[in-house]
């Protein structure tokens, strides 16, 4: 007798193999036999007759950690397939806190007091308990952010820690290995990660290393420094001899596009070294990030309360125009080749009105420079403000995509069209990343194989993860499985209309727990927060 059977599906096994026709018998949340079990009897059955069967998307990167404990049910995921979050990208982690980091983030991010989420926790694992506490729908493999970790032995100072900084920073590494990080994240354009030089992360990555970590960057420059970050990003996993992951791989800027070809060409040499490095990507054309980030890294050396003082300085304003329009040593700005046009609001607490508007319409509409504007709005907001910027072009996306060593991963957080989280104009690929690729680039553009596009959704994340029981549909693993229309599946999320549900998803199963049920949430939170080594 198994609890759930799966049944008439095509199953597409996350191998990159072509699909084959069988039914999936799942007992105490694994999948106990794949075949053909018609006479056998199950508590529950779905019919996936016409359905693709497949492994539950694992998303490579996400930015989910505050927003699971928000909702828990993570909608916009589970309803394109996604059966994993890999949280704590970018430098940037729920974890490890201490009083100075949680005033930034309660400062920075409205949303929390609005949620009512107090952060009670700080350790990594006092964090991993309270998720697992709440309950969530899919689940959640953790990342400890190179930020967080400077901020807690060094604030936010631009300078090489001493030596017992670093060592320090080595211990508090450590501590959020042990206790189930799967590796450490960099965000090597935002502050504090960002004043962190090669040779400081090296050091780290050795110790991540010592636990059978990965590295993931946000790497120092998509624009100009593209060559030159992909190759210290190569340099820092030969060194530590790290698994290194490139997060959302992309070329920023028409002066730029076409690079790609080449950081490609140097990621397979490396890999030909015998160094272990991937990367991911999004399918769009816009990213998103905040509006800070527009802003050199100077500005933010100290915290909060520096960079407000900073921008209320009418010399250190007239400073700022002028870099940002022509970059500086060792920055380039992301308005030198498309200015404000391209720069889109998608989040702002205190004025909704600027949501879905370009910098310059809204500097137009007001009569205001640009920069006077952007500079009053981050002092007003305290820095709260998110974008939507329109800087790549669909052949590098195509070539990233087409790459045998890319997975897929959102760039985004869970979330759903309702409650506080149901706010603002967030970034499409919030609810349309997985659907995408399979409507778009599968069945319109045929630019990958299905079997393919699964491959690179599936057991690719799941073995750079050494996740060795999820990500293929095979006797033993555990039952993280989505079934999906493929003449229907497609993204319906836009960048002015972008709360809206990816579609064609007909079932999801996570640790053996139906979630999503003829596309409709079940309320069921089975999903596991994951440990590295537990």
């Amino acid at each position: 007798m198994f609890d759930l059977i799966i049944k008439n599906g095509l199953v597409v096994d996350g191998t990159g193999n072509p699909w084959f026709r069988a039914d999936i018998g799942i007992k105490n949340g694994r999948i106990n036999k794949i075949g053909d079990l018609h006479s056998i009897e199950s508590k529950e059955a779905l019919d996936a007759k016409s359905l693709i069967v497949a492994p539950g998307f694992i998303d490579m990167h996400t930015h989910s950690d505050l927003s699971l404990l928000i909702n828990p049910r993570a909608e916009s995921k589970v309803r394109q397939g996604v059966t994993t979050d890999v949280v704590g990208n970018c430098g940037s982690s729920a974890a490890p806190l201490n009083d100075f980091l949680k005033e930034e983030i309660r400062i920075t991010s409205p949303v929390l007091e609005e949620a009512k989420l107090k952060l009670d926790w700080s350790t990594m694992d006092e964090y991993l308990k309270r998720l697992e506490k709440n309950g969530v729908a899919l689940n959640v493999v953790p990342l400890v952010g190179n930020g967080n970790i400077r901020a807690l032995v060094m604030g936010y100072d631009a300078r090489p820690p001493t030596k017992d900084e670093l060592e320090e920073m080595r211990k508090v590494l450590a501590n959020a290995l042990e206790e189930g990080a799967f590796g450490l994240s960099s965000g090597l354009i935002y502050p504090p990660s960002c004043y962190a030089d090669t040779k400081e992360l090296i050091e780290l990555c050795k110790v991540v290393a010592q636990y059978g970590g990965i590295y993931t960057s946000h790497i120092r420059s998509e624009e100009d420094g593209l060559i030159d970050s992909v190759k210290e990003a190569i340099e820092i996993g030969e060194k530590a001899k790290v698994p290194v992951e490139i997060s959302h791989h992309k070329a920023e800027g028409k002066s730029n596009w076409g690079k790609v070809k080449q950081t490609l060409k140097m990621i397979d040499e490396a890999r030909n070294r015998g160094i272990d490095v991937t990367c991911d990507v999004y399918p769009y054309l816009a990213g998103s990030t905040g509006l800070d980030a527009l802003l050199p890294p100077y500005i933010w050396e100290g915290g909060i309360k520096k960079l407000v003082e900073r921008l209320e300085n009418p010399k250190i304003r007239q400073k700022l125009r002028k870099e940002m329009k022509e970059d500086i040593k060792g920055w380039s700005s992301l308005l030198k080749d498309d200015g404000w046009n391209s720069v889109m609001i998608a989040y702002c607490k205190g004025h909704r009105n600027f949501e879905g508007k370009t910098i310059s319409e809204i500097a137009e509409l007001k009569g205001i420079d640009p920069f006077d504007f952007v500079f009053d709005l981050l002092i007003e907001e305290k820095a709260s403000v998110s974008i939507v910027i329109f800087m790549m072009c669909e052949k590098d996306l195509r070539t990233v995509l087409r790459h045998p060593v890319s997975m897929v991963g959102s760039d985004s957080s869970a979330t759903a069209p309702y409650g506080v989280l149901g706010k603002g104009k967030p970034h499409p690929r919030t609810y349309g990343t997985f659907a995408r690729i399979l409507g778009e680039y599968v069945r319109k553009r045929r630019l990958l194989t299905l079997e393919d596009a699964i491959r690179k959704m599936t057991s690719l994340p799941a073995q750079k993860l050494k996740l060795r029981d999820r990500g293929l549909l095979r006797e033993g693993a555990w039952a993280d499985i989505t079934a999906f229309d493929p003449k229907k599946v497609a993204d319906k999320a836009t960048y002015s209309k972008p709360h809206r549900y990816a579609i064609g998803i007909k079932y999801v199963v996570v640790n053996g727990k139906v979630v999503i049920d003829q596309g409709e949430h079940t309320e069921a939170l089975p999903g596991k927060v994951l440990r590295l080594h537990h």
